[in-house]
């Protein structure tokens, strides 16, 4: 079938799909008046990761029917040759300054060093994330305080599709089911005409970022739209020249009770407004609560949706509604109108969840983190106990009385993924502050509990991750059954500002509020309360003393800490890590000796487990490997009975599509 051409299809046709070959990732198919599939939160998309949309939220199998909407009674068309999108392995990609980038995070050497290189998509990227291999940033400070003690942490913020995230000292490309909240600095994001071209890139292509200006993001965007709906080919545009590595905006001063506003780019569409000093202040939250309401009653045309973070609210605009210099203006005039928020109450919950301490699911992410990624980091092999050390506590029942004893606050939600909370202790005095892990996790399971800064975070589904786990409780998020609790009848069951309180269970006793939970079978306790500042600040002042104390002896562990890792060269170590896990894959054919048949590798990745020996005895359709791509473990399957012979790889070894793994006298 030719790309890029319409085909009829006539009854008891079969469509095979084969291997890509050449340069792009994957193909596409589209059915005349499109495949009819329920909505889910207003899209028929499927997101797997999450298991719902879609086909029954999950990939489709063999025995799947897929029903069809009533064809489209226009005609379709080919797309001429000149007008067909450029498929490579080397690409350009175009991106726009923003929102955290030089000169306050990143060294300005560093930024040109990053637009420069010649950037490696690595094996393990998918959907939620492109991540690259190249040179190691050169940071402009050396940690990120209270959020982190790699220069990478910041207080969490809302992301933007295609933002370049800095996990530590790898950058990742965020895509269209990554988080859409995080704690990690993104100095470009990719401009929304050449979002395309993220689902095209391949393990082992090469990426060069070509920074533009706002005015070149407009047109190459109108251009598009042209494309789209001309189908002619959109002119060559010259790349702008001497374009600001700088993604600020705005700034207004503090002034009185209004503490300083940022205004950052993020994308063509969206604008990060960022509240006060980099620190954690409860106040700065609320603020950036007043400010959304604000918006929300203003209704500006143009605005999409609004997120807030620690310090900050993403505004998510449509720039064919609404220009940004017109949004910013929009933005600094209700920042104005705010005064001080001395009288600021809102309501919040105290929601009481169960936590196994210590559960086995921290375990087996621990062990399949120290398997694939590092057996030597500092947190390994018990974040409990890292978490000990790094805020100066005496023993592990420390930790336990502290996260036990906290009433979490909530300050966002969608932190890593579905619902999941973003919170901090209201008293200062159960902050523990830790780092996150670099490089950071490929798998998490759902729902274990994890410190990262000074914020504890719930996962709310699988996924990739950097929090240091302490336990596991129950589902924050529940697709197809709302509770009493959740918001307004949503799956998610948190809400800002509520107030989390953990208590103690056992592994068996969660499985039993895991299995019964969600159906509605068990329930939990809920508070109903409110939140006054003015209670706050009079809680504040009259434990001073013994907050300063606490905060002290927790900054002097965290400096010991970080010195032990210059010492030791740690941030040394991660940059070789990251240089090893780009390593050329194995690309090498095999030559089969006679009566031998050689498995291969479906797909490029890394080798993950060989299951078999040189000696045994195979069954045909038998496992007799696993490669890890995409951030998923994928089943080699021997195609014939017989001996193995000769094994051509080595356990965490990268490989290339259709590389050799084992040879096999056949039977």
């Amino acid at each position: 079938v030719p790309p890029y051409a319409p085909f009829a299809v006539k009854a008891g046709q079969t469509l095979k799909v084969g291997r890509v070959k050449g340069a792009g990732l994957r193909g596409y198919l589209c059915v005349s008046g499109g495949f009819d599939a329920p909505s889910y939160l207003g899209s028929a998309a499927c997101f797997t990761l999450g298991q719902f949309g879609g086909h029954a939220g999950r990939g489709l199998v063999a025995g799947d029917l897929l029903y069809l909407k009533q064809p489209n009674s226009a005609p379709a068309v080919k797309l001429p040759a000149d007008a067909q999108p450029e498929l490579s392995s080397a690409w350009s990609i175009r991106v726009l300054a923003g929102p955290h980038a030089a000169p306050d995070f990143f060294k300005p050497k560093s930024i040109e060093e990053f637009l420069s290189a010649d950037w490696k998509v690595h094996y393990n990227s998918n959907r939620t994330g492109v991540r690259l291999i190249g040179p190691q940033p050169d940071w402009a400070r050396r940690d990120g305080g209270e959020a982190g003690l790699h220069p990478s942490n910041i207080h969490d913020n809302a992301y933007a599709i295609g933002a370049i995230d800095f996990t530590g000292d790898m950058p990742i490309i965020l895509g269209p089911d990554g988080p859409s909240l995080g704690g990690f600095v993104c100095p470009f994001a990719i401009i929304m005409a050449d979002l395309w071209k993220m689902g095209q890139l391949a393990p082992g292509d090469t990426i060069r970022f070509v920074l533009v200006d706002d005015e070149t993001a407009t047109q190459a965007q109108a251009d598009q739209e042209d494309f789209i709906a001309t189908l002619k080919p959109p002119p060559e545009r010259p790349a702008p020249a001497n374009v600001s590595r700088d993604g600020v905006l705005k700034t207004t001063p503090a002034a009185g009770a209004a503490p300083q506003a940022v205004y950052r780019r993020q994308g063509d569409d969206n604008i990060l407004v960022e509240y006060g000093p980099l620190m954690l202040d409860l106040e700065l939250r609320f603020r950036i609560h007043a400010l959304m309401l604000d918006i929300q009653e203003r209704a500006v045309p143009g605005i999409v949706e609004l997120t807030p973070g620690i310090r900050s609210l993403q505004v998510h605009f449509d720039p064919r509604i609404i220009a940004q210099s017109q949004l910013l203006d929009a933005l600094a005039d209700a920042d104005s109108q705010l005064g001080d928020l001395h009288d600021f109450e809102i309501p919040s919950r105290i929601v009481h969840l169960p936590l196994s301490w210590d559960d086995p699911a921290i375990h087996e992410t621990i062990e399949k983190y120290m398997r694939s990624v590092r057996d030597d980091a500092p947190w390994t092999p018990s974040n409990i106990e890292f978490i000990r050390r790094i805020n100066g506590l005496d023993s592990i029942q420390d930790v336990y009385r502290i996260v036990y004893d906290s009433n979490y606050l909530v300050m966002g939600l969608g932190d890593v993924y579905l619902g999941a909370p973003v919170a901090v202790p209201v008293d200062p005095r159960h902050r523990l502050v830790t780092t996150k892990y670099n490089p950071a996790r490929t798998w998490t399971p759902p729902n274990v509990v994890g410190i990262g800064g000074a914020y504890m975070c719930i996962y709310g589904m699988e996924g990739p991750g950097g929090y240091q786990l302490v336990g596991r409780t129950i589902q924050v998020w529940n697709s197809y059954r709302a509770h009493g609790h959740s918001e307004l009848g949503k799956p998610w069951l948190l809400r800002f500002f509520d107030q989390i309180k953990f208590f103690p269970v056992s592994h068996a006793e969660l499985m039993e509020w895991r299995r019964d939970f969600p159906a509605g079978r068990r329930d939990i306790k809920v508070e109903e309360t409110s939140f006054k500042l003015n209670d706050y600040r009079k809680f504040l002042a009259d434990n001073a003393e013994s907050i300063a104390a606490f905060k002290d002896k927790r900054e002097a562990a965290f400096a010991a800490e970080r010195s032990d890792w210059e010492q030791r060269g740690e941030f040394e170590r991660v940059a070789e890590l990251i240089q090893e896990s780009g390593a050329e894959a194995q690309e090498t054919v095999i030559e089969a000796v006679e009566g031998e048949t050689i498995v291969e590798s479906p797909l490029g990745g890394s080798v993950w487990r060989v299951l078999a020996k040189i000696g045994d005895k195979v069954e045909a359709g038998a496992r007799v490997a696993i490669v890890e791509a995409m951030k998923t473990e994928c089943d080699v399957i021997s195609p014939s009975a017989g001996v193995v012979k000769r094994i051509f790889v080595q356990e965490r070894q990268p490989i290339a599509a259709g590389a050799a793994l084992l040879g096999i006298e056949t039977e």
